[in-house]
């Protein structure tokens, strides 16, 4: 094997959160600043820790904010799924041998409520939430955190996500990094040494190894 781990980002790589997670921002920002904002002009929340979000967003009372938030995703839960393919995309890296891996910019907290409903926890061996490291993504922190955890060389691991962020945090901290193209709004300008189209496509190139 190319590599051990094959280690992936959450939001728009495994679950599809997008309507969800702006929605209900939108929801927060009317309460908080009594402005309506488009669904459009908030993308840019996506794949950032809720409390980076709100702070450039304007809003004061962060901790309460993001609490609300976390609440207010309850409403729209119905529209959070796994994307197409990856529960069976996770089962065959698993039984070919990989060892899988999350980092995210989830707190614990929202890691077990938005996540391990979905049935695929079970799958990954090392779970780095935003909480567990000094800073999140795009520094390397969370990779650094991760390595020296499962005391792992760089070489080894290959980072999978659908943003710069991920991206950025990656190559910081000297891992390849795969773009997942179908959870990605602007592939232009995001570094990565593979795209995958689908997660079938994960499975066609490391499966096989």
């Amino acid at each position: 094997m190319k590599y051990e781990h094959i280690i992936f980002d959450i939001d728009g790589t495994l679950l599809d959160t997008e309507f969800a997670v702006l929605h209900s921002l939108q929801d927060i920002v009317m309460q908080h600043l009594n402005r309506c904002i488009p669904i459009g002009e908030l993308t840019f929340a996506l794949g950032i820790p809720g409390e980076v979000t709100l702070a450039n967003l304007g809003i004061k009372d962060i901790k309460e904010a993001n609490k609300c938030w976390n609440d207010k995703m309850v409403k729209y839960q119905h529209h959070i799924r796994l994307f197409d393919g990856v529960r069976n995309m996770l089962d065959a890296l698993h039984n070919k041998g990989y060892r899988l891996g999350v980092i995210t910019s989830k707190t614990k907290e929202e890691y077990k409520t938005d996540f391990i409903p979905h049935g695929v926890g079970h799958y990954f061996d090392s779970v780095i939430c935003v909480d567990d490291s000094a800073k999140p993504k795009p520094n390397p922190d969370p990779l650094f955190t991760y390595l020296k955890r499962n005391r792992v060389l760089a070489k080894d691991v290959i980072y999978i996500g659908d943003t710069q962020y991920d991206s950025m945090c990656a190559h910081s901290a000297g891992v390849d990094f795969g773009l997942a193209l179908w959870g990605c709004h602007n592939s232009n300008n995001i570094e990565c040494e593979y795209q995958f189209e689908s997660p079938d496509k994960i499975v066609m190139e490391y499966g096989k190894q």
